[in-house]
């Protein structure tokens, strides 16, 4: 018997998820997230760019990405609660209506010059982001415990080819509507968000029981746990460090005096170094255990740090963000598999969206610095800084094994 089920017994009223097209909505899912992955990837590709055209002071310029990771953030418990009342697949088609709209309204704020409507359009983003880091969990709910970790990962390997749709959408479309840099862009990527929405149109979900509806035990029980508080920390640690220095990276390249193409190709091999791990982290978490995974990404991304400090050379960009994402990789794809050990059943969907807000509300924070700190004191300041929470998210896994040694 595994930790989790020792710790968190099973309602003896609940009945198990339906499996029979558990490889049918991996599938779809894998799909959904290649596709909704390359909606995101256009907004962090393009938003610190498009904030510096149309911000009306250039420390706004990281604004656009941090009301994206807002959105993620206001949006993540609001999504729960649908898909608690509703069902999973009625808040995935939700979520792509806003990425729909998040692609029509950055066009239309592009053409007529509007910082602020730039801004609501990846509020729109990121709850469709949101709803989008779900489809992780959703995959988990298809198959039996023993095969969660590796539908979990197989997953978020979808967004491989995220990495490899956005920044191509980017370079081909950026200069189609002259003079309105990238209003092509978005027009497409409301398009892509539309083909997505016929694709999780298909799924077939288990709607929620009784027992899900009534949410199980209390969340300030569940959170006061120490495997949830360390989850938790390892989570936001890795997703804050991506997103504060991937929200950089693109402009702290032109800023150096490399070119967009150079940037947009930087970021599309850290997008796949993100999500190609994912093939096999399911696997190594199997293995090793979440903890030794987690601990693997954690150094990575430290790794990034430290190679973003040796120079500003494209080859050193390159580098530092393909050593980010297969770190955010392993960190946060772990850090969800320890999340899933912290509730019972009925609890999944409250649990896994009060997660994920905590990890995109800190997220925020780091993001909307991010901008500042690049324009003020320049690249390495802001991969010294990174540092500062990786010794603390070291820290709480040392934590996690003590908690595992007295749990055995």
């Amino acid at each position: 018997m595994s930790d989790a089920a020792a710790v968190l017994p099973a309602s003896p009223r609940y009945s198990p998820p339906l499996y029979e097209h558990g490889r049918a909505n991996v599938i779809r899912l894998a799909l959904a997230q290649a596709l909704a992955g390359a909606n995101s990837v256009v907004v962090f590709a393009t938003g610190a760019i498009v904030g510096h055209m149309l911000a009306p002071t250039p420390a706004l310029a990281t604004l656009p990405i941090t009301i994206f990771v807002v959105g993620m953030a206001a949006c993540t418990l609001p999504a729960g609660a649908i898909a608690q009342r509703h069902g999973r697949r009625a808040t995935f088609l939700l979520g792509t209506v806003c990425g729909v709209l998040v692609g029509l309204l950055a066009a239309l704020a592009v053409v007529i010059g509007s910082f602020w409507l730039f801004c609501a359009a990846t509020f729109f983003g990121g709850a469709y982001g949101a709803v989008v880091l779900s489809f992780r969990f959703a995959a988990a709910d298809c198959v039996p415990a023993d095969k969660r970790p590796r539908a979990l990962s197989l997953v978020m390997a979808g967004g491989v080819f995220a990495g490899v749709i956005g920044p191509q959408l980017v370079t081909h479309t950026m200069y189609l509507w002259m003079p309105y840099m990238f209003a092509a862009t978005f027009l497409a990527q409301a398009a892509v968000a539309a083909l997505s929405a016929v694709i999780l149109a298909g799924i077939r979900l288990p709607m929620p029981t009784a027992e899900e509806r009534s949410g199980g035990r209390p969340l300030a029980l569940i959170i006061r746990q120490p495997r949830f508080l360390i989850a938790v920390t390892c989570g936001v640690v890795s997703y804050l460090l991506m997103n504060f220095l991937m929200t950089a990276a693109p402009l702290a390249m032109q800023l150096c005096g490399l070119s967009q193409e150079s940037a947009n190709l930087g970021l599309q091999w850290h997008v796949i170094a993100m999500y190609a791990p994912s093939f096999f982290t399911g696997s190594l978490i199997a293995r090793f255990g979440a903890p030794t995974v987690v601990a693997a990404g954690l150094a990575l991304i430290g790794a990034s740090a430290a190679v973003g400090l040796t120079g500003l050379e494209v080859t050193q960009f390159w580098l530092a963000l393909i050593l980010l994402g297969v770190g955010w990789n392993f960190g946060f794809v772990g850090a969800s598999a320890l999340v899933l050990e912290c509730h019972r059943p009925e609890e999944k969907t409250r649990v896994q969206s009060l997660n994920d807000f905590i990890v995109f509300g800190t997220m925020a924070f780091g993001s909307f610095l991010s901008g500042g700190l690049l324009t003020a004191y320049g690249w390495n300041t802001i991969l010294w800084l990174s540092f500062v929470p990786l010794v603390f998210a070291f820290l709480a896994l040392a934590g996690s094994g003590r908690v595992r040694a007295a749990k055995g």
